[in-house]
């Protein structure tokens, strides 16, 4: 690591913040990163009691005050200075950190309404992209970020043919989501099998699984430097239409090089 104090910010999406897995991880990530030397800023969002709900109360001063258009009223703010003071708070973290970690559980296939209502709001137009400071352009470029998710279901349930779905697939949408504001993604770290509610394993069990878990996200952040980023296609990639040059390489299914 260099001279220079690099600097962090954990993003917490869980409703439980102190006896929850994800809580506990959340801690973990955190102390870890001290320990490597790292400046440790946090955002607890149920904690905050964070607003996930882009509306037209959150803009005093409107562009257009007959219709509420967010893309708008965000630029409108952004441009003005004016970007609510929670969503502020929020971007000066981002700014101030070289990784980002978003720490949360999958429900249904998603993370939970707060972590996508803080992506609405805090990503903002003219805060934080523009139509030209996108992807491999964007505002965070030279950064990186880490989902660390938790899921019910086991790992085998979440293999290509597994009958949770790919996840590589399910997570792709928030990655390159990271990715769409010039951060470099790294491979999300996966904690499968925190039963809670619906059980299927003994207690000691779980209790090994969980604790195997919290080994790997320590050994994961102790070589977060040399860890390799996801590839994703750039703007040379595309053509006018937005659509990948032939010859380009296609690294997801949810971006194909051939049909």
């Amino acid at each position: 690591m260099s001279d220079v104090t690099p600097r962090a910010v954990v993003v917490l999406a869980h409703p439980e913040p102190d006896a929850s897995f994800n809580a506990h991880l959340a801690r973990l990530t955190a102390r870890t990163l001290v320990e490597r030397g790292y400046e440790v800023e946090t955002s607890d969002l149920y904690a905050t009691g964070f607003d996930p709900l882009e509306a037209p109360e959150h803009y005093a001063v409107r562009h257009d005050p007959d219709c509420f258009r967010p893309q708008t009223e965000q630029r409108h703010a952004a441009d003005a200075g004016r970007a609510p003071d929670d969503v502020q708070a929020e971007i000066d973290k981002l700014d101030r950190a070289d990784l980002l970690v978003l720490q949360y559980p999958m429900w249904w296939y998603q993370p939970p309404a707060i972590l996508k209502g803080w992506l609405d709001r805090v990503l903002t137009y003219g805060g934080t992209y523009t139509s030209r400071m996108r992807y491999d352009r964007g505002r965070y470029r030279g950064r990186r970020a880490l989902l660390s998710v938790t899921t019910g279901g086991p790992q085998e349930t979440f293999a290509y043919n597994g009958r949770n779905g790919d996840i590589d697939l399910l997570l792709w949408p928030m990655c390159f989501s990271l990715y769409f504001v010039g951060y470099a993604v790294l491979p999300p770290f996966v904690a499968f099998g925190v039963e809670s509610g619906v059980l299927y394993s003994d207690a000691d069990a779980v209790r090994a699984r969980l604790a195997g878990h919290e080994a790997a996200l320590v050994e994961r952040l102790r070589t977060i430097e040399a860890t390799e980023p996801m590839a994703f296609s750039g703007w040379e990639d595309w053509d006018e239409d937005g659509r990948l040059i032939p010859g380009a390489p296609g690294h997801t299914q949810f971006m194909r090089a051939r049909p």
